[in-house]
């Protein structure tokens, strides 16, 4: 079904390509030059890297509920300690995506690094689920977030209607798409804003809270390591929380191939924005600590209203808006740097031919974001998110964890392979080992809900072979397939890319 035996044509037999789609009077307008490829343009720059990471790291938990550390802790200290070595673990995480990054200069993340060291099974189960499962369900969960905090301010004496939620968020979403399916570039500078608008939210709570400490407000931080002794299990699920703050550094990753420079910008993209999250969450902890308990952040519904309630007088109205701006950027990057995965999988074969379209004037991936639409909107409205993600959270770690070990594989099959950036080998033997262990700790703490998530993992197995390794479908099947293509490219004025046609 998804393997490519040949590009869609037109009844006259020619293709729909950059060249001879003016044969269709709607797309007569404006035809692209015999100069100009019809690729994706190289439009990431070194801020816009630096945006994608940081605007995607960030997101709503960070303001309103970062007390799953605290509460498997047991201490202010403790909580603090665990909030930095996840940063740092996250950089060796991030370091070694640097390396795959300039050494295999493609999109697609996960999903091509796979590839190349571990081969096709594995690399389509991966797309598999995160197309079907992972990414609708992340984005309708970030997504609904966004809805409830833009509505906050509007119905501050009463509950939100579910039904009102879900409206907004399916806007939010839609816009979302429709900005990535017009503009990289739109795309783009408006992550850069939403970033700062989230870097300018974290800054209103760290320095009143620095200001508190100059003031001397610092009775919670006296036997910082008193309270609760951390479990034996709870340590293990305080870095877990702590890992998942800290995930989306790997999204750069996925738009290698329209990053400026890429042997230079994406390493030290990724350091910067590691060191900044880093260093903001940690001191964004503290600062709520100059003027919550920890018993207090623990029952809170929105530990960043709760502090500017305390500090800011009515200015913690405003705080809301910036949670859903920071929603807003996560949705937006993540749309932007996933849809490259899909773009990517279908130009090897393991997605639908029409995925690794483009279009024709705006040079973006049309088909690859709008296809997460209608999956998406059935998440939102019949879906049982939460659980979703938790069948499948074990899912992440477990990929994330192989790639690394495949930096590690492919350090010895292929030792002459240009690595501009290199890593020292015991920061990916530390970081897959990591990995594994919080897909171990999953299997231990959650037996259930990780032996579902992997089941519906392994649906992809029989897939593979049905769609990608089954050459022998109905004749029938396979001129309806290529019609539906005919008829999607000419809908959405799409074309394969020139470097596909070459292929």
């Amino acid at each position: 079904m998804f393997r490519k035996p040949a590009l869609s044509t037109v009844s006259n037999g020619s293709y729909l390509q950059g060249q001879s789609i003016g044969r269709l009077p709607s797309l007569d307008s404006k035809k692209p030059s015999q100069e100009e490829k019809v690729v994706l343009k190289k439009k990431v720059t070194f801020l816009r890297g630096v945006s994608i990471i940081i605007g995607t790291i960030i997101g709503a938990g960070i303001f309103i509920s970062p007390k799953g550390i605290l509460k498997n802790t047991g201490s202010v200290g403790m909580s603090l300690i665990v909030w930095t070595v996840c940063g740092v673990l996250s950089m060796f995480g991030a370091l070694c995506y640097a390396e795959l990054g300039t050494c295999i200069k493609k999109s697609g993340g996960h999903y091509t690094y796979i590839l190349e060291a571990f081969g096709p099974l594995l690399a389509f189960v991966r797309v598999w689920v995160e197309l079907l499962i992972i990414r609708p369900a992340a984005t309708a969960v970030i997504s609904l977030a966004f809805g409830r905090y833009i509505l906050e301010p509007f119905f501050i004496q009463c509950e939100i209607p579910d039904l009102a939620i879900k409206l907004i968020t399916a806007v939010g979403i839609t816009v979302v798409m429709v900005l990535n399916s017009m503009s990289v570039s739109w795309s783009a500078r408006i992550q850069i804003i939403l970033t700062f608008c989230k870097l300018v939210a974290i800054l209103i709570i760290i320095v009143p809270g620095v200001m508190q400490l100059i003031k001397g407000e610092t009775q919670h931080f006296k036997d910082a390591f008193a309270g609760n002794d951390a479990s034996v299990m709870g340590l293990p699920l305080a870095f877990y929380s702590g890992m998942y703050a800290y995930s989306g550094w790997f999204y750069l990753n996925f738009v290698t191939e329209e990053v400026e420079n890429p042997e230079k910008n994406i390493p030290l993209a990724i350091c910067i924005s590691m060191v900044i999250v880093t260093v903001g969450y940690v001191l964004t902890n503290v600062a709520y600590f100059t003027a919550i308990s920890p018993e207090e952040l623990l029952i809170s519904k929105a530990v960043a209203v709760t502090f500017a309630e305390r500090l800011m007088g009515n200015f913690s109205l405003a705080v809301p808006i910036f949670v859903a701006l920071s929603c807003f950027g996560s949705m937006n990057g993540g749309i932007f740097a996933v849809s490259r995965m899909f773009y990517v999988a279908s130009r090897e074969g393991h997605l639908p031919e029409i995925l690794s379209m483009i279009h024709v004037r705006k040079h973006t991936p049309l088909p690859a974001v709008i296809v997460l639409h209608p999956l998406t909107m059935i998440m939102l409205f019949t879906g049982d998110l939460y659980s979703l993600l938790n069948f499948l959270s074990f899912a992440r770690w477990l990929f994330i964890g192989l790639v690394v070990a495949g930096l590690i594989y492919l350090r010895y099959k292929r030792p002459d392979m240009p690595r501009p950036f290199k890593v020292p080998l015991f920061i990916p033997a530390l970081f897959s080992f990591t990995c594994l262990f919080m897909v171990a700790l999953s299997l231990y703490s959650d037996p259930v809900n990780t032996g579902i998530g992997f089941a519906i993992t392994l649906t992809g197995v029989p897939a593979y072979y049905l769609f990608i390794i089954w050459d022998k479908k109905p004749r029938w099947f396979r001129r309806l397939l290529g019609k539906v293509t005919e008829t999607l490219q000419i809908i959405l004025e799409v074309v394969p890319t020139e470097d596909n046609l070459k292929s």
